[in-house]
């Protein structure tokens, strides 16, 4: 099962189209691209991420795989990357995008902590600088009028809140980081993380078939249930199955026995999905690994029927059979749901917090491609 991507990449390929030139670098530092084939590279991107989320909440959690998602040929459809290089032709700073879905672009934006202060906000220029230009490229190809980028920072990193406030983004959301520990015991928390149900709700794994492939009516039905548990939410934008089943695919622990469906059995032979659970396996480095929930969704008409509940204990569950110490997930902070309570009630608990920053970038000329 492939997902149907576009042909070719909405952004723009050439640097001096999109970057120009930039005199204030100092002497022999350059705009480039990173080669995710060069290990040099990959590994110099994976110490400035985890330098910039050690700085930022405290630790640092992401890896060479982390890095390879942003940068890897399999994403250069729906991704784009620069950075910045020293006279040594050392990377110092880095920013990737997201053609994430239509009208929404992520945009990370890492800095080397260890440069000047001068030349730090140089090289963040440079990144800003090329991410409005890509905004502008991907927001032509999908005939909009106007694109936003969409990036994050930590609570408490003062130099980035800085620097997006200087190019024109604004703090609109704060999400809640939030982790339960997770004991083997509750491995029995439900009967069965295959297949369970309780008071006309039924929880069970996405079907397989004798490929080992997921149902794709069942995957169909998980992005039906999402794209409308969030459509009210914040910053909801609407995301193809194609593009959907690609991005959660492309996470380093995305596994298919990771996906759950709830349904409604009112009617016993016509079930109803109304709930979805998309989990991964969050690997570790220091101790066992965990399970973090990528998207819960329940729809409206189903809520008070203890649907994400269900949902919730099944995912505990099944880390705990799998040996695993926790499950994260993050939250709304202004959620109008009120799913925090149904999460701290369960024993999670805040970790740190992260910042929603957005820009939103006019997009002239004629677009070059429809997508």
């Amino acid at each position: 099962m492939e997902p149907m991507l576009p042909e070719e990449s909405r952004f723009e390929t050439g640097l001096v189209e999109v970057v120009g030139g930039y005199a204030e670098l100092p002497s022999g530092w350059t705009v480039d691209t990173p080669d995710a084939r060069d290990r040099f590279d990959v590994s110099r991107l994976t110490r400035l991420l985890r330098d910039h989320e050690r700085h930022g909440r405290g630790w640092p959690g992401s890896g060479v795989d982390d890095v390879l998602v942003e940068v890897s040929d399999t994403g250069e459809r729906m991704r784009a990357n620069v950075v910045v290089r020293d006279g040594d032709e050392e990377i110092r700073a880095w920013g990737s995008v997201h053609d994430r879905a239509g009208g929404r672009m992520l945009f990370v934006h890492i800095v080397d902590r260890d440069l000047p202060d001068d030349v730090a906000k140089v090289c963040s220029d440079v990144l800003f600088h090329w991410a409005e230009g890509q905004a502008v490229a991907v927001g032509s190809a999908r005939g909009l009028e106007v694109q936003q980028i969409d990036t994050g920072a930590f609570e408490d990193d003062a130099r980035q809140h800085d620097w997006l406030e200087g190019a024109g983004f604004d703090r609109v959301r704060s999400w809640w980081q939030m982790k339960r520990p997770v004991t083997p015991d509750e491995a029995t928390l439900v009967p069965s993380t295959d297949k369970w149900e309780s008071e006309g709700v039924r929880v069970r794994l996405v079907g397989r078939g004798a490929d080992g492939m997921p149902d794709h009516d069942d995957l169909r039905d998980v992005h039906d249930v999402l794209e409308q548990a969030f459509r009210d939410h914040f910053n909801s934008r609407e995301e193809t199955f194609d593009e959907f089943v690609h991005r959660l695919r492309e996470d380093p622990g995305h596994r298919w026995d990771h996906w759950w469906l709830a349904e409604l059995l009112d009617v016993p032979d016509a079930p109803q999905p109304v709930g979805a659970l998309v989990a991964t396996e969050v690997s570790s480095a220091t101790g066992p690994n965990g399970s973090y929930v990528s998207y819960i969704g329940v729809l409206g008409d189903a809520r008070g029927r203890g649907v994400a509940k269900s949902l919730l204990s099944t995912v505990i569950a099944d880390a705990a059979g799998r040996g695993r110490d926790r499950v994260t997930l993050e939250v709304d902070a202004d959620s109008p749901t009120g799913a925090d309570g149904l999460y701290v009630g369960m024993g999670w608990e805040t970790s740190y917090v992260t910042e929603s920053w957005h820009r939103d970038v006019p997009v002239t000329g004629t677009p070059r491609q429809q997508g």
